[in-house]
């Protein structure tokens, strides 16, 4: 089975009906809707309830369905959680997190949740926005925290003022933060999601940062805006030659699987599981960009 492609998460506010109903016109591979950065403290209640509506009422089509909750050590986020999961989101995204013991009580406290809908444990996952110098420099462990964690995003905003820096175009104040990021996400096995590029107007600058979100490693971006959304995918999106190599792997693959081969060899270079699993995510992420929807397959 494929895995779920998440090269763009769009952030939609969550006191927003008009922008909510349209998100999913700009086909994101993922929906965010957003009840901390952008919903005023007098607004939580109607944003949470608004956003609620629209889970159980809207069609967002194949979009994963992400809220953002408030983080744990505000007076909103157990409203939140208690609200949204018998809405049933695919994912609520978790703000600030710092420590892996913010995403255990988050997992227990979705669990409890879950049981009293009547719904199966684990049936919401979980991502970790990481926007701290103490949530970067504990990145790793939060990685490995709960089974339902199935991504880690870098907020680099916060992090900054964190450190007590300023966020440049050339980025270097960020480059540690964001490795340390991608590398505790694929040690864990999850999804490591780059920061925003709040400049919506600056669209060359928005497409270098993506290419090097993805050249660090990065599975995908948040996005600010929609316009966005086609920029990600399109420099996500594989060359001809890197389908075309791809999809030999698969049929050798496929091939030896049918024969009981032990061994596989495409163009004389040994292919393994990691080469296999390579080759499928290329041909996933082609399919979704020939489709126009960043959906799994």
């Amino acid at each position: 089975m494929s895995k779920r492609l998440r090269r763009s998460m769009l952030f939609v506010p969550g006191n927003n009906p008009a922008l909510i109903i349209d998100a999913a016109v700009f086909s994101p591979d993922s929906i965010i809707l957003d009840l901390e950065d952008a919903v005023a403290v007098d607004q939580k209640d109607a944003a949470r309830e608004l956003v609620v509506r629209a889970l159980q009422t809207l069609d967002f089509g194949n979009c994963e369905l992400c809220v953002r909750i408030n983080g744990r050590h505000t007076p909103f986020f157990a409203d939140d959680i208690r609200a949204l999961v018998p809405a049933r989101p695919h994912v609520l995204r978790l703000a600030m997190v710092e420590s892996p013991e913010d995403i255990i009580y988050t997992d227990q406290f979705i669990d409890h949740c879950e049981r009293e809908a009547g719904l199966p444990s684990g049936s919401v996952k979980l991502m970790a926005s990481i926007e701290t110098a103490r949530g970067v420099t504990n990145a790793a462990k939060i990685a490995v925290s709960s089974p339902r964690l199935i991504a880690i995003s870098f907020g680099a905003e916060d992090f900054t003022h964190s450190i007590q820096s300023e966020r440049t175009a050339q980025g270097q104040e960020l480059l540690f933060a964001r490795s340390a990021v991608v590398l505790a996400a694929r040690a864990a096995g999850i999804d490591p999601i780059d920061t925003v590029y709040s400049n919506i107007d600056d669209e060359p600058g928005f497409r270098a940062d993506v290419k090097a979100a993805k050249q660090l490693g990065f599975a995908g971006k948040s996005c600010v805006h929609p316009r966005q959304v086609a920029i990600v995918h399109d420099v996500y999106r594989p060359t001809s030659d890197e389908v075309y190599k791809a999809e030999r792997v698969l049929a050798a693959y496929a091939d030896a699987l049918q024969k009981g081969t032990g061994v596989i060899s495409v163009d004389g270079r040994m292919v393994d599981g990691p080469i296999v699993a390579k080759a499928q995510r290329i041909v996933d992420i082609a399919r979704a960009a020939g489709s126009g929807r960043g959906v799994q397959v």
